[in-house]
């Protein structure tokens, strides 16, 4: 029998921004070319003890209205746009950011610019981690220009908690929760999932072993018993 997952993460942002790619590259380790999600798929992830499903989104728009459904009570959400198309990061807050509606109400939000690997200011990365150089993953292709800022990210970031009415001080950062990565390269990709759920599961602990919310109905009884005595004294 399956166990229900303990933290649930869903990717949202638009068709071709690299999510499902993302997800490729996270799990099982090597990019792979896809086609379009069609409706949701699931991953489930290992992290210590805790059981973690990842949520993988259709970007398209005759699958839109699904997108609140897969959100219905996440923990996480990784808003995935390409640093290489502002319209996609646009399309963050004009498309997707109302389906989060569902989510949990400290649902941890983070901001991730995917196809770094593809702009003209890609640069080498450390091979320490397994990653290749942007340049040897993208050949002698054309670069292009990179149109989203990490500004712009941290900008949305902003207006994400407002629009969630989360006050600043008391959600991560915005310098912690903007990400560039790249699913080919595979550039911050595990330093993305791993810093989100280092973040998050400590969190939904927390929460989980919170004070009771059940209402010991001995000690209420002792209450009114106490006051009645008082009241005919």
């Amino acid at each position: 029998m399956l166990k229900k997952p303990d933290v649930k993460v869903v990717l949202l942002g638009d068709m071709n921004v690299g999510k499902t790619s993302l997800l490729h590259r996270y799990v099982e380790k090597k990019f792979q070319e896809t086609v379009s999600t069609v409706g949701g798929a699931f991953y489930l992830k290992q992290w210590g003890p805790h059981n973690i499903s990842i949520w993988d989104t259709a970007g398209r728009e005759q699958f839109h209205g699904l997108g609140s459904m897969y959100c219905r009570g996440a923990a996480a959400v990784l808003l995935v746009y390409d640093v290489s198309n502002f319209q996609s990061l646009v399309e963050l807050e004009d498309r997707f950011l109302a389906l989060t509606d569902t989510a949990s109400t400290d649902c941890i939000f983070a901001i991730v610019g995917n196809k770094v690997d593809l702009t003209d200011e890609c640069t080498s990365v450390s091979e320490t981690e397994g990653e290749k150089p942007c340049s040897s993953m993208a050949g002698s292709a054309t670069k292009v220009r990179k149109q989203v800022r990490m500004e712009d990210a941290v900008s949305l970031y902003k207006r994400v908690l407002k629009y969630k009415m989360l006050d600043e001080k008391e959600v991560p950062a915005a310098e912690k929760m903007c990400f560039e990565t790249s699913a080919k390269s595979g550039h911050n990709v595990d330093f993305l999932f791993e810093s989100l759920f280092d973040t998050v599961v400590p969190l939904v602990k927390k929460k989980a072993n919170g004070p009771s919310e059940t209402v010991d109905l001995t000690e209420c009884n002792k209450a009114v018993k106490g006051t009645r005595s008082g009241c005919c004294k």
